[in-house]
């Protein structure tokens, strides 16, 4: 007679198998464990870009706070090794290395600059290891058919430069533009897309364009033939120490273009007040996150958690520098993508989950802008407002814009 099995016998054969069979192990690329996620990074801790420095340092707070507070990301602490490479690609390349042979990093996260980072690019594509929200926005991060492993952060460049275009054809028709910028891709992305902004008027419009070496101790001697050159417009394409020293050169060889800065050098710790807040009067920018001066957030929610942050995990560094929001933004945006990944934390589904960012409204952003992503998207950001430097903090005005150039 066959013996039929009871419920106690059922309950026990499903009992071993789910044992023998678990219904899904968590699955880990080099650098990711059951207790920990190690990140890998480069930062300009000195050298002429040493400003930018402070990114680092505020990622490495926001990373202190969740392994504290929250216990990492599902019980998993973060280990971001942040090394520094003085803003020189051959540095560069050597610390990347050391982070992927030696530390064995799961990726890459907020590599800071253009070329330091195209150093680097096919390096880490080969070895298909994330590149992750490059600290750069070069057009080159935004390139997933030929660099599925490298993803921007910020709006690109390109972009950016158009959207100046465009404004001073509207406003400045018969404008005479004079242009700096520095010696690479970072500096001839910015180029490129202010020259097809003008379109046809570039020839016409843009009567010199100078360019200095990260390596030069100053721009005076650039400032001055911008100049003498008549132009009456100047865009400023700089990182923040020449930035500064262009903006005071500027002002006190009493040449009053209307300027233009690029949105990487608008913070008013690292760059407004060095150059002298007085002489920086009337620049114009583009701005996609809230500026940490602007005493118009001083009561807004996002203000207060990131100030309250800043002066628990980050005591000491400048409440003004809006470097400090931008670290604690692209932290945030992993934060979230590592949260997506779940227990899959290979380094495939890292590039997928990045890819795939809906709506995001990360704290800090201004009211308007989000982030997305697509498989054919690696620009997170592609928002963002023009602003005026009143002398003591940044005045927005007009509406978000986004990357075509529309409201």
């Amino acid at each position: 007679m066959p013996i039929r099995p009871g419920p106690i016998f059922g309950a026990l054969a499903v009992a071993l198998l789910l044992a023998a069979s678990p219904l899904r192990a968590a699955t880990y690329s080099p650098g990711a464990t059951d207790s920990e996620i190690k990140i890998g990074q480069t930062m300009p801790y000195s050298g002429p870009a040493s400003a930018y420095g402070s990114i680092g340092k505020v990622e490495a707070a926001y990373f202190e706070m969740l392994n504290k507070e929250k216990g990492g990301i599902k019980g998993r602490k973060i280990t971001l090794l942040s090394l520094d490479d003085g803003y020189s690609p051959a540095k560069t390349v050597e610390q990347t290395r050391r982070l992927v042979e030696q530390d064995k990093v799961l990726m890459l996260f907020q590599s800071l600059g253009t070329a330091s980072n195209a150093a680097i690019q096919k390096y880490m594509n080969q070895r298909k290891i994330p590149q992750l929200f490059v600290a750069s926005g070069a057009s080159q991060w935004g390139d997933p058919k030929n660099f599925p492993w490298s993803m921007g952060w910020q709006p690109n460049y390109q972009t950016e430069g158009k959207i100046y275009a465009k404004y001073i054809l509207q406003t400045l028709p018969n404008a005479k533009v004079g242009i700096l910028y520095q010696n690479d891709d970072y500096g001839t992305d910015y180029l490129k897309g202010f020259t097809e902004g003008l379109g046809d008027k570039a020839k016409t419009m843009i009567v010199k364009q100078v360019s200095y070496e990260p390596s030069d101790p100053t721009v005076d001697s650039q400032i001055v033939d911008l100049k003498g050159s008549g132009a009456d417009v100047f865009f400023n394409v700089a990182i923040p120490k020449f930035a500064a020293q262009a903006i005071r050169k500027a002002y006190d060889i009493d040449w009053r273009p209307t300027q233009f800065l690029n949105t990487i050098s608008t913070s008013v710790g690292a760059v407004m007040q060095p150059a002298g807040v007085e002489k920086g009067k009337g620049i114009i920018s583009l701005q996609y996150y809230k500026d940490p001066s602007d005493k118009r957030w001083q009561n807004d929610a996002d203000y207060k958690e990131w100030l309250a942050f800043m002066q628990k995990y980050n005591p000491g560094a400048s409440v003004n520098d809006s470097l400090n929001v931008y670290g604690y933004m692209a932290a945030k945006t992993l934060e979230q993508v590592l949260i997506q990944c779940g227990d899959d934390l290979t380094r495939e589904n890292i590039m997928k989950q990045a890819a795939n960012l809906k709506h995001l409204k990360v704290p800090m952003l201004l009211p308007g802008i989000e982030v997305n992503t697509a498989p054919d998207n690696f620009f997170p950001l592609q928002q963002g407002q023009l602003i005026k430097f009143n002398g003591a903090e940044w005045d927005p005005f007009g509406q978000v814009i986004g990357i075509d150039g529309k409201s």
